[in-house]
C-alpha cells in the first residue's frame, strides 16, 4: 500500500513508519522543516512538503495514497490554547481526510485517547466502550478529544474505513522524552521523593511503542471500520508500583501523597487530577480481531532497563 502518515517523526510515528515499510508498504511523510524532511529520509520514507494546517494539502495527499495514518499534533497551539486547542484543532484534519476518502473503503487510522470512554465503568475499558460524547462527565480536553475520536468512527458511514488507536496512558520506549514518565522522573528528582496518590492501588495502563506501532499497522491493513483498538500492553499497573520501580532508580523513597493535600498545587501540580485517576484498560478485542501480540518489555522492565536514567 502507498501510505501518507502525518506525524512520522514523533514519538509513535518514529516507530510506525518503520513498521510500515518493513511489512512492504510505500511511505510518505509529511515535513513541515528541512529537519522533519531529514528525519522522514532517514527513516526510509518520501518526503511531502507541507502542513497539518493545509487542509487543502491533507486532502490531496491522502487522494493520493491507498491509505492514511494520522498521530500528528498542533504543539504550536500549546502556549496560547492549551491542550484544547491542540485537540480541538483535529477535527477539521480528520473532516478534510474523510471528505478525500469518502467512498473509497480506504483506511484512515487515527490516534485517540484509552480515557475517552470514562473513568467510571467499574471494569476495565474495551474496545467497545464508545467515546463519551460531548456533554457528559469530560470536560476541556477530554471532551473535545471525544467529539474527534467519534468523528473519525462515524466516517465508516461515508465508505471510509476509518479507525480509531487508543494509545495507552503510558507509551513508553528509548524516544519518550515528554511523557509521563519523565515527568514522574523530573518530579522525583526536584522534590527528593517520588509520590503516588494516596494508597497508590489506581491503575495504569501502558505500552511499548514499539508494539503501538503494530496496532496501527494491523489496524491500516485489515481492521474494520468504525471501529476503536487498543494498543495496551500492560492492562492495569498501581501507580505505587511505578512510583516505586521510579524510586528504586533514582535512591530516593517512594512517599504517599495523602488525599486532603492531592489537589492543592503540591506533588503532582497540574497533574494532580490525572494521577489519581484508574485506567484499567482490556486489549482483547484488538488482539483477537487484528493478531496482535505485544512483544516488548513492559513498564517496569522497561524502566528497570536503564534508558529513562542516562548517567550523569
Amino acid at each position: 500500500m502507498r501510505v501518507f502518515v502525518a506525524g512520522g517523526t514523533g514519538h509513535s510515528g518514529s516507530y510506525i513508519i518503520p513498521e510500515l515499510i518493513a511489512a512492504g508498504h510505500e511511505v510518505t511523510g509529511l515535513a513541515r522543516s528541512d529537519a522533519s524532511a531529514a528525519a522522514l529520509s532517514a527513516l526510509g520514507a518520501k518526503v511531502r512538503r507541507g502542513d497539518i494546517q493545509d487542509l487543502d494539502g491533507l486532502k490531496e495527499a491522502a487522494a493520493d495514497s491507498d491509505g492514511v495514518i494520522h498521530v500528528a499534533h498542533r504543539q504550536d497551539l500549546l502556549p496560547s490554547g492549551g491542550m484544547d486547542a491542540v485537540a480541538a484543532a483535529e477535527l477539521p484534519i480528520m473532516l478534510a481526510y474523510g471528505e478525500a476518502l469518502a467512498g473509497t473503503g480506504k483506511p484512515l487510522v487515527a490516534a485517540g485517547s484509552i480515557g475517552s470512554p470514562g473513568q467510571h465503568l467499574g471494569r476495565p475499558v474495551t474496545e467497545e466502550d464508545p467515546a463519551l460524547p460531548a456533554g457528559e462527565e469530560h470536560k476541556g480536553t477530554l471532551r473535545v478529544r471525544n467529539v474527534v475520536e467519534r468523528a473519525v468512527v462515524d466516517l465508516a458511514e461515508q465508505g471510509v474505513r476509518s479507525s480509531v488507536v487508543r494509545i495507552a496512558n503510558i507509551a513508553h520506549g528509548t524516544t519518550d522524552r515528554a511523557g509521563f514518565l519523565p515527568t514522574l522522573i523530573a518530579l522525583g528528582k526536584e522534590k527528593g521523593f517520588v509520590g503516588y496518590p494516596g494508597d497508590g492501588a489506581n491503575l495504569w495502563n501502558a505500552v511499548h511503542i514499539r508494539d503501538a506501532a503494530i496496532v496501527f499497522r494491523l489496524a491500516l491493513e485489515k481492521g474494520p471500520a468504525g471501529r476503536y483498538w487498543h494498543a495496551v500492553g500492560d492492562g492495569g499497573i498501581p501507580f505505587r508500583d511505578i512510583a516505586e520501580a521510579i524510586a528504586s532508580r533514582l535512591c530516593l523513597p517512594a512517599v504517599s501523597i495523602p488525599d486532603d493535600v492531592l489537589m492543592t498545587p503540591g506533588y503532582f501540580g497540574f497533574l494532580a487530577n490525572i494521577a489519581t485517576q484508574s485506567y484499567p484498560a482490556s486489549n482483547l478485542i484488538t488482539r483477537r480481531t487484528l493478531g496482535w501480540e505485544p512483544t516488548g518489555p513492559g513498564l517496569l522492565a522497561d524502566l528497570d532497563n536503564g534508558h529513562y536514567f542516562p548517567a550523569g
